[in-house]
């Protein structure tokens, strides 16, 4: 009986990291942070290693005009905690909006990304910015194409 060769994974040093931009204007939050925490974990390139940070950077402009369905605006809950007794802090997703809309993003992104080093790795990838401008033209972003979407 033959044996199969094996897998064979990606080296760290092959990893071809590209930059892709998204507008948020008008599109529904759970959605778009699907479509970022793909790109950002790699998991849209034939060559995904479970093990390694091989995704690309990912760059959200127009964060404040991410939509939100239904009554989320008003009953949808962040919650931080200090560390100390007493310290859990909450506010609503429109309060969120108000003060620093780029977070809603961060955090629906943050959330479907691995848990320990190598999610926080590759969160470290992402940028949010409230407004259409940000500082990372010399990046040369292209934007994301519709073909990365997870299947429906």
């Amino acid at each position: 009986m033959a044996r199969s060769a094996g897998t064979t994974f990606l080296r760290a040093s092959e990893i071809r990291r590209r930059w892709f931009v998204v507008d948020a204007a008008d599109q529904v939050l759970g959605r778009l942070a699907t479509r970022v925490a793909r790109v950002l974990a790699g998991k849209h390139k034939p060559s995904w290693t479970p093990f390694l940070d091989c995704g690309d950077h990912v760059i959200v402009v127009n964060a404040r005009r991410v939509r939100l369905t239904g009554r989320k605006e008003e009953r949808k809950v962040y919650y931080r905690q200090s560390g100390r007794p007493g310290g859990l802090k909450s506010r609503t997703a429109a309060e969120v909006r108000s003060a620093h809309p780029e977070r809603l993003v961060e955090s629906a992104v943050r959330g479907m990304l691995p848990k320990g080093k190598l999610g926080r790795a590759q969160f470290l990838k992402l940028k949010v910015y409230a407004d259409a401008d940000h500082p990372h033209e010399a990046q040369q972003p292209e934007p994301l194409p519709a073909a990365l979407a997870p299947a429906s």
